[in-house]
């Protein structure tokens, strides 16, 4: 059976090492994966409920939601901006999380992962979109973790796919979240 994963990535800058994780895990998707990173958060207005209404829903809210709800699980992959989960991730979710109780995250694994430039490699942001991710109604994998810290110095000439710990890392990650896809599909 072949999974959809759509990959969401809290950081618009071009030059993004979240962007950079993100794009490894299409490449190391284990055989039956599809990971599909989403372009355009950015696009995405704020989360308003007087725009919310059928028929005039703006279109990059649509063409999210459309992503999401052809997707069979999540990968979310999220920096650490003062502390906590990036703006344009949070409306994302905020934006999947309606209609309220039928969102297109409701049931379906969820994985956040990510990696910043601290200590710690931005647990607090991916603890926050863990919480409103599962909120939201998503079944966000306690267990599946990955913090990289120090993402500065890490990737300023390693992409993370040639960075053989992270590559492995992210490998196990990817195919646990598709194992939890696959069991949910096939209950």
């Amino acid at each position: 059976m072949s999974v959809r994963i759509l990959a969401l990535v809290g950081s618009l800058r071009s030059g993004s090492h979240n962007r950079q994780l993100a794009e490894a895990a299409v490449k190391l998707a284990p055989e039956g994966a599809e990971v599909e990173v989403f372009d355009g958060l950015g696009e995405v207005p704020f989360y308003n409920e007087d725009i919310d209404v059928e028929g005039s829903v703006p279109a990059a809210a649509v063409r999210l939601r459309e992503a999401a709800q052809a997707a069979d699980a999540f990968l979310v992959f999220s920096p650490e901006y003062n502390g906590t989960i990036p703006a344009v991730l949070k409306n994302a979710i905020d934006w999947l999380s309606r209609p309220y109780g039928a969102g297109a995250v409701v049931g379906k694994p969820v994985a956040v992962v990510g990696t910043a430039l601290g200590q710690y490699g931005g647990v607090w942001a991916q603890d926050d979109a863990r919480k409103a991710l599962g909120i939201a109604g998503g079944k966000v994998i306690e267990d599946l973790k990955l913090s990289i810290p120090g993402s500065a110095n890490r990737f300023a000439e390693t992409h993370p796919v040639d960075d053989a710990e992270v590559a492995a890392q992210l490998t196990e990650v990817v195919a646990r979240l598709h194992g939890h896809a696959g069991e949910v599909a096939a209950a």
